[in-house]
């Protein structure tokens, strides 16, 4: 037995505008009397295209990619702020970033499961709530323990925010997937821009206290609009859901203003979901840990390079002691220190200039592994004792390359992983990534302290063996649609 969906197209007669279609109908039929024009999930994607209803999805999906990177950035400047506001040891300041860390790496294959197993928008719209609830609170700490624990909580909501590019993906064709997730993290970037730019109006004056409270204001406004978000039609037909899939093939249809392919939809049987076992799979095994260690290197690198920016600003470069600097080792940021943080979230736009064309010219995996090798020569050349101005371009390439490899790691991730498995792929991604960001902490503002030339080394050679492992990957995404389940 086979269970078509048909979609019935108006007669010529009706004028309305409001519908592409009078109805859709599901039949179950025997394979022989089956229709010989039929069409997949595949097929109807790329025949609807990129169109309005891509584009305002981006820009939903834009407003917590907004606020994901403001909470994390925060950090860069709330750990300075504290210590000297608190009086806390290097190692103190490090924990309250690992703290955030830890619970992003706690949550993220849990989010991950829930995406697979109850939908993508469930996922996004839990961890959003959270990220905002407790990120407010936060603002409210008494002391340095409630702040660890509040920041954790934080965490655990933002583990879930990289579903974003599984329910994103999951809407694009082929010709476009790689390329409108990455301009798609035009929002991270001017999340960090924003970030510093109101932590250098609010700190001097109200403190880290109203920037707190005012950093999950873009998190507010997403779910205020969370109604309008759409869950994958792809994950519909995982489970089984048919009509689902069809009323959500349909909307875009009518968005878009393009017709769905000629035909009956062929439903695919429902499959196991959320599953790890399925992404150690014989076919997946080697893509998998491959990916944990590129995103763990990726997390490591990039959250490094910030916190490493701004201790290195602050103490005026690598060949500078700071440890007797001061008494206390309070160093706040100057004016001109946040001014230079902007500089450099500003790498965030020329990096999606640089992954844009290489993406699809020499492929995914060809990607990463040069642009891992250019962050390395950039970190590198910090050992260098230079100019502050010197060192301010090496920090801004250094950033610039490390996030265009994560925009392609964003991009590739959910095109090799099936729909079964994908959102869980995703989520333990996201997972072993946070494992590199607990460590960064001490290593850009612990080790940095006592031996800054060994931390610096640290991502250099990290960076290399990571471009190694990009091109061991087995499976090239360059043009490849996405797959619904696992062999």
């Amino acid at each position: 037995m086979v269970t078509l969906i048909r979609y019935a197209k108006k007669a010529d007669r009706d004028n309305r505008d409001d519908s592409l279609f009078d109805e859709v109908i599901f039949e179950t039929v025997e394979p022989q009397t089956a229709d010989s024009v039929i069409f997949t999930l595949d097929a109807a994607v790329e025949a609807l295209g990129f169109g309005w209803f891509q584009f305002k999805l981006c820009m939903l999906l834009g407003l917590a990619w907004t606020a994901d990177s403001m909470e994390m950035m925060v950090l860069s400047v709330l750990s300075p702020a504290l210590q000297c506001d608190w009086h806390l040891d290097k190692w103190q300041q490090a924990m309250i970033s690992t703290c955030v860390f830890s619970g992003m790496m706690i949550s993220g294959a849990i989010w991950g499961y829930v995406g697979d197993r109850y939908g993508r928008k469930v996922s996004i719209i839990l961890s959003v709530t959270m990220t905002a609830y407790f990120g407010l609170l936060s603002a409210l700490s008494p002391v340095y323990s409630w702040m660890l624990i509040l920041r954790g909580l934080v965490g655990i909501g933002i583990g879930g925010i990289p579903q974003n590019t599984t329910l994103l993906a999951e809407f694009l064709p082929t010709s476009v997937r790689g390329r409108a997730i990455i301009m798609n993290t035009l929002f991270w970037g001017f999340g960090c821009c924003l970030l510093v730019a109101l932590s250098l109006l609010v700190m001097p004056t109200l403190g880290w206290r109203w920037l707190l409270g005012i950093s999950p204001v873009p998190l507010a406004l997403f779910l205020a609009l969370a109604p309008l978000l759409p869950e994958s039609a792809r994950f519909h037909m995982a489970r089984g859901r048919s009509d689902l899939a069809a009323a959500t093939l349909t909307r875009i249809a009518k968005t878009n203003k393009k017709p769905l392919p000629d035909g009956t939809l062929i439903q695919s049987d429902a499959t196991s979901r959320g599953s790890i076992r399925g992404l150690l799979s014989v076919s997946l095994r080697q893509t998998t840990f491959l990916l944990w260690f590129i995103w763990l290197s990726c997390s490591f690198c990039y959250y490094g390079l910030i916190l490493l920016t701004t201790e290195l600003l602050a103490s005026g470069g690598p060949c500078t002691r700071i440890a007797a600097e001061t008494n206390c080792g309070c160093q706040r940021l100057a004016t001109a220190d946040y001014v230079d943080l902007l500089v450099n979230a500003l790498a965030e736009f020329p990096s999606i200039l640089l992954s844009l064309p290489l993406i699809d010219l020499i492929g995914r995996k060809k990607c990463m592994a040069t642009l891992f090798g250019l962050f390395s020569l950039s970190m590198f050349s910090l050992h260098a004792c230079m100019h502050r101005t010197a060192m301010m371009v090496m920090l801004f390439a250094a950033r610039c390359f490390v996030a265009s490899v994560f925009q392609v790691a964003y991009v590739y991730t959910p095109e090799v992983y099936p729909t079964s498995v994908r959102a869980i792929g995703m989520g333990t991604c996201s997972t072993m990534s946070r494992i590199g960001a607990i460590i960064t902490p001490f290593v850009a503002q612990v080790l940095l302290r006592a031996e800054p030339h060994a931390a610096i080394a640290s991502y250099g050679l990290v960076s290399l063996l990571t471009g190694v492992a990009a091109m061991m990957l087995p499976i090239e995404t360059k043009k490849r649609g996405l797959q619904e389940v696992h062999t």
